[in-house]
């Protein structure tokens, strides 16, 4: 059972509606999440502020999103954190290649008077083939880090959407295996994901 103050609990009250859970979980990954859009917009101009408006808005989103059901995988605070850095990742790189859009149409510079295109403008797009073939990469990666081919299948299947009980279904195991599986899954690209 989770603590009144754990992350777990928060993602579930925020996805019943709570926005207390909503200022908790903001307190507590707001920082995180603009640091990881300031390296992802490291090199373009406005960096500073733009990673503030990107963390903003992915989480914004993922709230919005998780209010409406729309993540029925979201369980605790090793998918939040996986969740949130994907939509960060996806909305900084949105950010970047729309400013390189705009750099390859007006090498002079906006015109005079011209204010600067508003986030809004920006986030919230499909991922561009860039991205997607980053987030292609990436998923390999972490397939081959298992190196279980078991471990794989399992990942795969849960990153599809399958229940932990349609898992042992295909594995012919018990849903208790799948569940020890998953946490060895989580445990080793936990380990990837530090520096």
């Amino acid at each position: 059972m989770s603590s009144p103050g754990s992350v777990t609990r928060w993602v579930r009250l925020l996805q019943a509606g709570d926005a207390e859970a909503a200022q908790r979980l903001w307190e507590r990954y707001f920082e995180q999440l603009v640091r990881l859009a300031r390296r992802k917009l490291q090199g373009t101009a406005r960096a500073a502020t733009s990673a503030e408006d990107v963390a903003l808005s992915a989480f914004d989103s993922f709230c919005r999103r998780a209010e409406q059901g729309r993540f029925p995988q979201l369980r605790d605070r090793s998918d939040l954190w996986q969740l949130l850095v994907l939509i960060t990742a996806r909305k900084a790189l949105d950010v970047v290649e729309y400013a390189r859009r705009l750099k390859r149409r007006a090498p002079a510079g906006p015109p005079a008077g011209a204010s600067p295109p508003d986030i809004e403008e920006v986030l919230g797009r499909e991922p561009s083939p860039e991205f997607a073939a980053q987030v292609a990469e990436e998923c390999q990666a972490l397939l081959a880090s298992l190196g279980d081919p078991e471990l794989e299948a399992v990942a795969l299947w849960k990153l599809e959407g399958y229940t932990n009980e349609e898992i042992a279904a295909r594995l012919g195991c018990v849903p208790r295996t799948v569940e020890r599986k998953l946490r060895v899954i989580r445990s080793i690209w936990s380990q990837e994901r530090k520096p």
